[in-house]
């Protein structure tokens, strides 16, 4: 096959694919949401899709961060029972297998699904696993899953949260992430949680130098034991600590479109990707909140190629990347990269 048949869109959704950055509560159908609000009378408009639509994803909304959270203060009012949860669990699976990714690692708050019916934060957590795992047998996709810590909420919660993770190390749970707004609350309560979670054998994703600056990289590197760095699109505008994440192998988890959602970009064609990619940075691209932003893992992968002028080469290499850097033993890994590297 020539190169440029290799970028049209529809070999591009042929493309086997890893996405290590998808929020399972970024991730919701909204036939699925319309459903939910029809039933328990939610409040927001239900007759039709395209009326709740403005409600729970990005339309014209001003591209700022505060915004983009806010739609999850909307999406957690849907968490009604656990046959929902369980549902839009299997679903997220669905549609990621459906865009032909063949790994995925799915991350989620157990305390954003419980806190509107009070559900127990562990079986929340047990439903996600079991929810996840069926799907991944019915579309034959590899599932593991990470769970975020919000930087917003209290170190008493986030260390509850961090204890199931640990009790479920190698049994459905692979990592630990830290997200939120990243502008008002710095990480450094969470770090004993990190130090621990590398203890027990977690993977460390941190959203970092997403809304701020590059020393929140730095920060997360040093002080929150961080391998992947959710985001980091700011480490470009350092030499020095784009350096010093070469030299300690630290991943990018990068999201093209939620990065212009938040206004981190104002303009796809100005996103720092290839900078990234020609300094040399471990880079990898997810889809970070799908539903929310109305995308698929192709579709960022369209605007790597479009939008920034990145080729199938470019595109196989951080497939080939994201496999090196999946939260799995060494030799799960060393499968996952064979595996691709025969398929790409």
């Amino acid at each position: 096959m020539k190169q440029a048949n290799k970028v049209t869109r529809s070999a591009l959704q042929a493309m086997p694919k890893i996405d290590l950055h998808r929020h399972l509560e970024g991730s919701l159908r909204l036939e699925t949401l319309l459903e939910i609000a029809t039933e328990y009378k939610l409040g927001y408009p239900h007759r039709t899709v395209e009326e709740l639509r403005a409600f729970v994803q990005i339309i014209n909304d001003r591209p700022e961060h505060e915004v983009f959270l806010g739609k999850f203060s909307v999406l957690r009012h849907f968490y009604r029972s656990p046959e929902i949860i369980r549902r839009v669990a299997y679903e997220a699976v669905a549609d990621a297998a459906a865009d032909n990714v063949q790994y995925l690692e799915l991350r989620f708050s157990p305390q954003a699904l419980s806190r509107i019916a009070n559900f127990d934060l562990e079986k929340v957590t047990d439903w996600v696993i079991f929810a996840t795992e069926t799907a991944a047998k019915d579309f034959n996709i590899e599932v593991n899953l990470i769970i975020t810590l919000l930087r917003h909420e209290s170190v008493e919660l986030a260390t509850r949260v961090a204890e199931i993770a640990y009790a479920r190390a190698d049994k459905g749970i692979v990592g630990l992430d830290l997200a939120g707004d990243e502008v008002m609350f710095p990480p450094a309560p969470f770090i004993p949680l990190f130090k621990k979670a590398k203890e027990v054998g977690l993977g460390v994703s941190i959203h970092a130098g997403e809304w701020t600056d590059a020393g929140r990289v730095d920060e997360a590197m040093e002080q929150l034991c961080a391998e992947r760095i959710g985001h980091g699109v700011r480490v470009s505008e350092s030499r020095e600590i784009a350096s010093k994440a070469i030299e300690k192998g630290i991943t990018f988890e990068v999201c093209l479109t939620s990065n212009l959602h938040t206004g981190v970009v104002q303009h796809l064609s100005q996103h720092p990707l290839k900078r990234m990619l020609d300094f040399g940075l471990l880079v990898t691209l997810n889809t970070d909140d799908p539903g929310v932003s109305n995308i698929s893992l192709t579709d960022e992968y369209i605007i790597a190629v479009e939008q920034l002028g990145l080729g199938y080469d470019d595109l196989r290499m951080m497939t080939l990347n994201a496999a090196k850097v999946a939260f799995l033993p060494e030799n799960g890994r060393s499968r996952l990269v064979s595996h691709f590297e025969n398929i790409l």
